[in-house]
């Protein structure tokens, strides 16, 4: 019913070399489980990309390879053109991540760390650094290993964001963050993105984060990209129909854009389309009963990736 190269046809079967950040057929395995199964995706200049998908989608294996911080079975990530196993400091220097579970240099106090990652980044801004620390209420007495989990992300997210990266990368940055820390961070992102023409990716689970401050989203499920689109144009590409019995009865094929299908609770069928850019609605939209209906984001990736 679903075709998977159909929804996915967006992503590109070999990324621009001028993308920041680019995979092109990802393919890792873990104890010869599939964790990424020829996964292509550009970052585009400028745009800020939510990469969305359950626990255990592979999102963060993909941010690690497409960053070079582990080797794929096969296919490339290139970071700025620039393979990214052999990525130089010119590179690395324009370029801000934030793991899912910062643990480097638990041994250092916080402001000692901060200092010392400083020296390595021409453009390292340490009056944002002090404000920020300030305004977060971080000492910099503090050890590392004693914080909270919520505060290591919030000092990764400091260390990144001070560096003044033209790529900024984060895996599942709100994870550990109380509501506030996560509303802070989401009006952070978007500034970078609008002021600087920052390049963001960053992988969520939280599809309501994803809406407030994305341009794209990428859909990962078991391994796969399914879907890789402009934020709006998504929005106004999806429809769910709800087709009664007696028209339902009369569809021998798949409707065309169909994603999936669903007996109704009521009788009939609830079928969710989605169109490519520039294609019509199919017919059975303008058939007498039937009753369409936009789905929210959540909903729609819901039936992608069943």
């Amino acid at each position: 019913m679903l075709d998977r190269s159909a929804v996915a046809a967006s992503n590109p079967a070999a990324a621009p070399a001028t993308a920041p950040l680019a995979a092109n057929g990802l393919i890792k395995q873990y104890d010869q489980t599939g964790v990424l199964k020829g996964v292509s995706l550009a970052v585009e200049p400028g745009t800020v990309l939510g990469l969305i998908g359950r626990n255990g989608a592979g999102k963060s294996t993909l941010i690690r390879a497409m960053l070079g911080l582990i080797e794929p079975d096969a296919g490339t990530a290139t970071v700025w053109g620039e393979s990214a196993l052999r990525m130089g400091d010119a590179v690395k220097e324009r370029l801000g991540y934030v793991p899912q579970q910062p643990e480097a240099m638990a041994w250092l106090q916080v402001g000692e760390m901060l200092d010392f990652i400083g020296r390595f980044y021409p453009r390292w801004n340490a009056a944002y650094v002090d404000a920020t620390l300030e305004r977060w209420q971080l000492p910099r007495n503090r050890l590392l290993a004693k914080l909270s989990p919520g505060e290591r992300q919030r000092v990764a997210i400091i260390r990144a964001l001070a560096s003044q990266p033209e790529l900024l990368v984060l895996d599942e940055p709100a994870s550990a963050l109380d509501p506030v820390g996560r509303r802070e961070l989401l009006r952070e992102i978007a500034s970078r993105a609008g002021d600087s023409g920052t390049t963001v990716l960053f992988s969520t689970h939280i599809v309501s984060d994803l809406e407030r401050v994305a341009s794209h989203v990428a859909f990962l499920h078991e391994g796969r990209l399914l879907l890789h689109s402009e934020l709006d144009s998504l929005k106004e590409r999806n429809l769910r129909l709800h087709v009664p019995e007696a028209v339902a009865a009369q569809l021998r094929e798949d409707v065309p854009g169909e994603v999936s299908r669903r007996p109704h609770p009521y009788g009939g069928l609830s079928i969710t389309v989605l169109r490519g850019e520039g294609a019509p609605w199919p017919d059975l939209v303008q058939v007498p009963g039937v009753r369409a209906e936009a789905l929210p984001l959540e909903d729609l990736f819901i039936e992608v990736s069943a």
